[in-house]
């Protein structure tokens, strides 16, 4: 059994625009079904605002979906009774992007590492402080740094402190949201490098939430694509990698950089800005910015459907799977 499954799950707001007007409605998830097993890591890319952090803060629990179904461990976020959430939130921990605003300024690191424990368990203060320790060494952090203020560290270190934190109450499943493009390069190796590691140890599941596929190229084993809050493209990260299907993926992964020299690669240069998720385009609302559209795209959203590994929604690719094209 999956340790993550979700069917459907959709996210909007009511946007006020002004005492005379009717509240607009923002689409910031708009049907995204998935699983994830212990041990393995689903990443989330996409553009900013196409919806992964409103995605990444419902399976932690942050904010609860309009509809669909979510079920960690087996259990039913989505109709969960207070006391269930209660037994399922420390499953799931949270790493954020910015190391240094979610860490108390004037708390020393023993006290931060401490605090879960302390709101969760019955542990008395020795036995907090000895798992706290344990914890620091087990993410590269030295004994006496257990008395020190986060800005007496690196962004590295912070990020560090960060994952440990989000360790101590033993989680199944780490949602990471962007949690190294705050970093400098060769640091970003390392933490990634760290979270590889603490996931073959503790048989982690991790959702990570990337706009970066260089970063997600390393630590994935499935990609969900998103853009304007919907899925576009989904499956195997080796697969997508190598054989993307949508046209919008097949541009993210144009403009990733190559380590290789020789290796050549058309760039896809996509036209327009991004759309506001408070007035989408009909049809495929990617249709405005895509290189293949036709005139059903303008009209029909499309349905993610299954072509080969990978699952993806666009009529361009429907039609050739078909065996014919209206390109």
């Amino acid at each position: 059994m999956a340790l993550l499954e979700a069917h459907d799950l959709r996210q909007h707001y009511h946007v006020s625009r002004g005492m005379f007007s009717e509240p607009s409605v923002l689409c910031a998830v708009g049907g995204a079904s998935f699983t994830l097993e212990k041990g393995k890591t689903l990443a989330v890319v996409g553009e900013s605002g196409c919806g992964k952090s409103t995605l990444a803060r419902m399976v932690a629990m942050i904010e609860f979906p309009k509809s669909g179904e979510l079920s960690i461990a087996g259990e039913r976020v989505d109709s969960a009774t207070p006391e269930t959430l209660r037994g399922l939130r420390p499953k799931v921990q949270m790493v954020f992007q910015n190391p240094y605003g979610s860490l108390n300024p004037r708390h020393k690191i023993g006290e931060i590492l401490e605090e879960p424990l302390v709101v969760n368990t019955m542990l008395a203060k020795t036995e907090r402080t000895e798992k706290a320790r344990a914890m620091m060494t087990a993410v590269g952090l030295r004994p006496e740094h257990y008395d020190r203020y986060p800005h007496m560290f690196s962004g590295g270190q912070r990020q560090r402190i960060a994952i440990a934190r989000a360790l101590m109450l033993d989680p199944e499943l780490l949602v990471l949201d962007e949690p190294v493009s705050a970093l400098d390069i060769s640091i970003q190796a390392q933490v990634l490098n760290l979270l590889v590691n603490l996931q073959t140890k503790l048989n982690l599941a991790y959702l990570f939430i990337s706009h970066d596929l260089t970063v997600v190229r390393h630590i994935a084993d499935d990609i969900m694509v998103m853009y304007l809050g919907r899925v576009v493209e989904q499956g195997p990260a080796k697969e997508i990698f190598a054989n993307p299907q949508h046209p919008y993926t097949q541009a993210l992964l144009s403009a990733t950089p190559q380590a290789d020299p020789e290796r050549k690669r058309q760039r896809i240069v996509l036209t327009g800005e991004l759309p506001s998720p408070l007035n989408p385009p009909s049809g495929c609302t990617f249709h405005p910015r895509c290189p293949i559209a036709f005139e059903h795209c303008k009209k029909t959203m499309p349905t993610l459907l299954q072509h080969g590994e990978n699952k993806v929604a666009c009529h361009a690719r429907e039609t050739e799977f078909a065996g014919f094209s209206n390109i």
